[in-house]
C-alpha cells in the first residue's frame, strides 16, 4: 500500500474493519488486537488515594530541593537540629555570617508552610490506606499480601490499585506486559545487538516493584527468588542493579499468584516468622 496516497476514511469503513478483526479474534487468531480492562467506578475511585500520595511525595521532594537550592545560593548551612525549630529560617546565616535577606526569609517561611501541609496530607492518606488494609479479610488479596515479610501497607495498596487483581490476568505474560521491564533486542539482517531493558510499562507499578524487589532480597533471604538473585548476580554493584529488575518482574508474578490463588512464593516467610 502506498502510504502517501489518499485513502477513504469513514465511520462505515472503520466499523467494517472492526467487525473483520472481531471475526478473526473469535476464530482463534492471536494478537489481532489488545484487550483493555476498564476498571469499575469503585476501583477507579479507590486508586486515587495511592496516586495522590505519589503526587504529594513528588511535591514534597520538589519543595525540599527548592529550599536546599535557595540556601546553597547564599552559602547557608542548616543542620537537621536547626530545622526542627518553628522559625528556623530567621536564625540562618549566610557565608558571611549575616542574616538572610527579609524577602528570602519570607519565601522560606511560605515554602516551609507548604511543606508542612503536604506532610500532613501524606500522613492522612497513609492512615487511610492502613485502615483499608486492617479492615481487609485475611483471605483477601490485600490481607494476604501484607502477611509477607518485605511487603508493607503502601506497596500492597499500590500494586492492588494499579490492577494486580481487578485486571483479571490470565497468565504471567500479561502481567509482564503491564509491568514492562522486558529485553529489547535488535535483530535485522546481519545486525544483532541487545538494546537493554525496555522502559515501556506502567510507571507507578515499575517504581513500586523495584522497591518491593529490594525489600524482598533484604527480608526474604531464604526464598528461592532471593537465592536465585544472589547466585546469578553476586555482590557486584552494577550486576545487582541490573538483576534487581529481573527480581521485580518475577516477584510481581509471584505476588499475583499469591494474591489470587493463595500460592505462597517458594521459601517465603510470613510475618509470623514461619517459612513456607
Amino acid at each position: 500500500m502506498n502510504r502517501r496516497a489518499r485513502r477513504t476514511k469513514t465511520d462505515r469503513v472503520d466499523a467494517l474493519k472492526l467487525v473483520m478483526l472481531l471475526v478473526r479474534a473469535c476464530a482463534g487468531e492471536a494478537r489481532v488486537w489488545q484487550e483493555v480492562h476498564v476498571p469499575s467506578e469503585a476501583v477507579e475511585a479507590a486508586r486515587q488515594v495511592s496516586r495522590e500520595r505519589r503526587d504529594l511525595i513528588d511535591e514534597q521532594t520538589g519543595l525540599r530541593n527548592q529550599i536546599g537550592s535557595w540556601l546553597t545560593t547564599w552559602g547557608a548551612v542548616v543542620s537537621a537540629r536547626m530545622r526542627q525549630r518553628a522559625d528556623w529560617w530567621t536564625h540562618v546565616r549566610d557565608w558571611q555570617g549575616e542574616p538572610l535577606p527579609a524577602a528570602l526569609q519570607a519565601r522560606l517561611g511560605r515554602a516551609e508552610a507548604r511543606l508542612t501541609l503536604v506532610a500532613t496530607q501524606i500522613a492522612t492518606l497513609e492512615d487511610q490506606q492502613a485502615a483499608v488494609i486492617r479492615a481487609a479479610p485475611p483471605e483477601s488479596a490485600a490481607g494476604r499480601l501484607v502477611q509477607l515479610k518485605g511487603v508493607a501497607t503502601t506497596s500492597a495498596s499500590v500494586v492492588l490499585d494499579e490492577g494486580l487483581v481487578w485486571r483479571e490476568f490470565r497468565n504471567r505474560r500479561q502481567i509482564g506486559g503491564l509491568l514492562g521491564f522486558a529485553p529489547a533486542r535488535y535483530d535485522s539482517g546481519d545486525v544483532e545487538r541487545d538494546q537493554g531493558i525496555s522502559g515501556a510499562g506502567n510507571r507507578r507499578l515499575q517504581a513500586i516493584s523495584i522497591q518491593l524487589a529490594w525489600n524482598w532480597v533484604r527480608w526474604q533471604p531464604t526464598s528461592a527468588l532471593t537465592q536465585w538473585y544472589r547466585a546469578h548476580f553476586g555482590t557486584r554493584k552494577r550486576a545487582r542493579r541490573i538483576g534487581i529488575v529481573a527480581v521485580a518482574r518475577k516477584l510481581l508474578i509471584a505476588l499475583w499468584r499469591y494474591a489470587t490463588s493463595g500460592v505462597v512464593p517458594t521459601g517465603a516467610m510470613l510475618k509470623s516468622a514461619t517459612a513456607v
